[in-house]
């Protein structure tokens, strides 16, 4: 019998996205910067909101 995985989606920890506002899920390759974790992909990473101009 296979152990039982350690993650179940339900228990993972989510964020929303910056750019698009939906929820995502945190995934193997983040596990050392989740905390800087703003995006939920490379598409919404480029197409950030860009500051406005300072007068």
């Amino acid at each position: 019998m296979a152990p039982a995985p350690r993650y179940t989606k339900a228990t993972l920890p989510t964020k929303i996205c910056a750019t698009c506002g939906r929820p995502f899920a945190w995934r193997k390759k983040w596990a050392r910067s989740w905390d800087e974790v703003k995006y939920c992909g490379e598409k919404c990473q480029r197409n950030r909101p860009k500051p406005e101009p300072a007068p």
